[in-house]
């Protein structure tokens, strides 16, 4: 499980170093792609691999399947880390999600997100008041 809040940098050829708990189950391969308010999802091969067989069983009939279906997939990218541990974000990612310089890198259970690191403080502004105000249950069975 992916947990906590990272701040690596992006280098100058666009691979970012991933937060040091997370190598070891990135380290057999992972896919890089878009996710949801313009940040970058991570999966574990496996893990990549049990979402878009999930994807795969969608309705070819549902439009809004086959638009999720296509932009998740057609932005995916397999990739290896390297020996340091870095994992090079491609180009049309990085726009994608906006990335610059400082980037934030937070565990969210089975993925991990990349974020702009000014994006993810506007996002974060914007949604904990609300988090912690929440009165009634927003994921059943949670708490």
């Amino acid at each position: 499980m992916f947990l906590g809040t990272h701040t690596p940098r992006l280098d100058d050829k666009g691979r970012l170093f991933l937060p040091a708990k997370f190598r070891d189950r990135l380290a057999g391969g992972l896919v890089v792609t878009r996710g949801q308010e313009r940040c970058l999802y991570v999966f574990p091969m496996d893990e990549f691999v049990r979402v878009a067989e999930s994807i795969r069983q969608a309705p070819v009939t549902s439009k809004a399947a086959r638009d999720y279906a296509r932009v998740f997939l057609s932005g995916a990218s397999d990739e290896i880390p390297d020996k340091q541990g870095r994992v090079t974000i491609p180009a049309t990612l990085r726009e994608y999600a906006g990335l610059s310089r400082d980037c934030t890198v937070i565990g969210a259970g089975s993925r991990v997100e990349v974020w702009d690191s000014t994006a993810w403080a506007t996002y974060l502004e914007g949604t904990e008041q609300a988090f912690a105000e929440q009165a009634e249950e927003v994921i059943p069975g949670l708490l």
